[in-house]
C-alpha cells in the first residue's frame, strides 16, 4: 500500500488506542489475534463499522493466560477509542472524558501513529461475513451490563448440565478457576440472549399437539419471531451471529449454549424450510456456512499465540460426529431429499454446507439424494422441484 493511500486509511479509519497493556498479553479484534509487543498502544485503520475486540491477559512469561473478555465497538469514521490497562484487574477501562479527549487529539495528530498496528483489511470480508446481521440495537439487546462479555461472570450457566465432552470439560475448569471468584468484584453479569426451550412442555396445550410441536418447530418458530423479534426475522440471525462470535473469539460457554439452541430450533422446522420461511433458511444456512468455514479454517499463522492462549481457530472437537450439528444436518438434508418443492437457493447453499463439513470435518453423508449428489435423471419423478427466488444467492 503506498503511503498516500495509508495515511488516508488512518485519518477516515476508526482508532483504538490501548495504554499500558503489558506485553505477551493476547489481543484481538474481529478475525485477527496478535501476541502484544513492547510498543503496541492499539490498533489504527478499523473500517467504520461494528466490530467484536478481546483479549488474555499473559503472566509475566507469556506461558499462562487468563480467560478471554471481549466488547463490541461501534467505529465511526476518523472515531477514536480510548482503553487503559487496569493492573489490578487485569483488564481494560474507559478513561474519564477529559483525559479520553486529551489522547483523542493526539491520535489525530498522528502522535501515536507508529505504536498503531493497522488493521489487516485482507480478513475484513471474513468478518463481515459472520456479523452482517448484527446492528447496534442487537448489541445493545443482548450485551451485558457493562459490555463485557467473559467466562468468568459464566460459572451459573454450568449446572445446565452440559451434554457433550467438550462441554463437560470446560465446566469442570470453570468450576475450579480462581477467575470465577474473582469476576464478582468486578460486577460482571451474563448477555440477554432470547429464551429458547429445547423442548416445548407447556402444559396447557394438549399432549398429541405439544408432540407435534417438537417434531416440527415451524409454529413455535414463528411465535419465537413475531413475540421476541418484533416479526424481524434477520434480528434473529443477529443473534445467532452475535452468539458465534461470542463463543469464538470470546470463548463465551454461554454463547455457545445460545448458538446451539438457536441452531436447534431452525433445523427442528420440517415445513418452515419449504414453504412459510424458505428465505429465512437460505439466509440461515449462508450464516452457518460462513461461521463454519470462518472457524474451522485450517491457516493458523495469523493467530500468534493461538495454541497457548485465546484461539479464533474452532477447536473440531466441539464438532465431533457424534455432536449436535450433525445430527441435526443429517436430518435437514434428508427433509431436502423428500421434499417434494425446494427453493434453488436453499438447495444450493445446502450442498456448500454439505460439502464443507465433508471436507473440513471428514463427515459422510449418503450420496443417494438431490442434496448429496445432485444427479438425478431428467425424467425422475421423484427428484425435488427446485424453485428458484427472484433474489441472487
Amino acid at each position: 500500500m503506498d503511503s498516500e493511500t495509508a495515511l488516508e486509511l488512518v485519518k477516515h479509519g476508526a482508532t483504538l488506542l490501548l495504554l499500558d497493556v503489558p506485553q505477551f498479553t493476547l489481543f484481538g479484534i474481529d478475525t485477527q489475534m496478535f501476541s502484544v509487543g513492547p510498543l503496541f498502544k492499539g490498533v489504527k485503520m478499523i473500517p467504520p463499522g461494528l466490530h467484536f475486540v478481546y483479549y488474555s491477559s499473559s503472566s509475566r512469561h507469556g506461558n499462562e493466560f487468563s480467560p478471554v473478555v471481549g466488547f463490541f465497538i461501534n467505529a465511526c469514521p476518523s472515531e477514536v477509542h480510548v482503553r487503559r490497562w487496569i493492573q489490578q484487574e487485569e483488564r481494560l477501562a474507559r478513561l474519564p472524558e477529559e483525559e479520553e479527549e486529551r489522547y483523542t487529539t493526539a491520535v489525530r495528530n498522528l502522535e501515536f501513529d507508529c505504536h498503531l498496528g493497522p488493521y489487516s483489511l485482507n480478513h475484513y470480508a471474513d468478518w463481515k461475513r459472520i456479523s452482517n446481521y448484527i446492528t447496534k440495537s442487537t448489541i445493545e439487546r443482548i450485551e451485558p451490563i457493562g459490555g463485557e462479555i467473559t467466562v468468568s461472570c459464566e460459572s451459573g450457566v454450568v449446572d445446565s448440565v452440559p451434554q457433550m465432552a467438550m462441554e463437560k470439560a470446560l465446566a469442570e475448569q470453570l468450576r475450579n478457576s480462581k477467575f470465577s471468584e474473582s469476576a464478582g468484584r468486578i460486577n460482571r453479569r451474563g448477555c440477554y440472549y432470547t429464551s429458547i426451550p429445547r423442548v416445548i412442555k407447556d402444559k396447557s396445550i394438549p399432549g398429541d399437539k405439544r408432540t407435534y410441536l417438537n417434531l416440527d418447530k415451524t409454529q413455535f418458530l414463528e411465535t419465537i419471531i413475531t413475540k421476541e423479534y418484533e416479526g424481524e426475522e434477520d434480528l434473529l440471525l443477529g443473534e445467532l451471529q452475535f452468539a458465534f462470535i461470542a463463543f469464538l473469539m470470546g470463548q463465551s460457554l454461554e454463547a455457545f449454549f445460545q448458538w446451539k439452541a438457536l441452531i436447534d430450533l431452525l433445523f427442528s422446522c420440517t415445513e418452515a424450510p419449504f414453504s412459510t420461511r424458505s428465505q429465512l433458511f437460505v439466509k440461515f444456512i449462508k450464516v452457518i456456512y460462513y461461521q463454519l468455514k470462518c472457524g474451522l479454517q485450517q491457516d493458523k499463522k495469523n493467530h500468534i499465540g493461538a495454541v497457548a492462549g485465546a484461539s479464533v481457530v474452532l477447536d473440531d472437537s466441539w464438532l465431533n460426529k457424534d455432536c449436535f450439528l450433525h445430527r441435526l444436518f443429517k436430518e435437514f438434508l434428508s427433509l431436502v431429499q423428500e421434499a417434494s418443492v425446494v427453493d434453488g437457493d436453499l438447495l444450493t447453499w445446502t450442498r456448500k454446507l454439505k460439502e464443507l463439513l465433508e471436507n473440513s470435518l471428514g463427515w459422510e453423508f449418503q450420496q443417494n439424494s438431490a442434496v448429496d449428489g445432485l444427479y438425478f435423471e431428467e425424467d425422475d419423478e421423484f427428484a425435488p422441484v427446485v424453485v428458484m427466488s427472484d433474489e441472487a444467492a
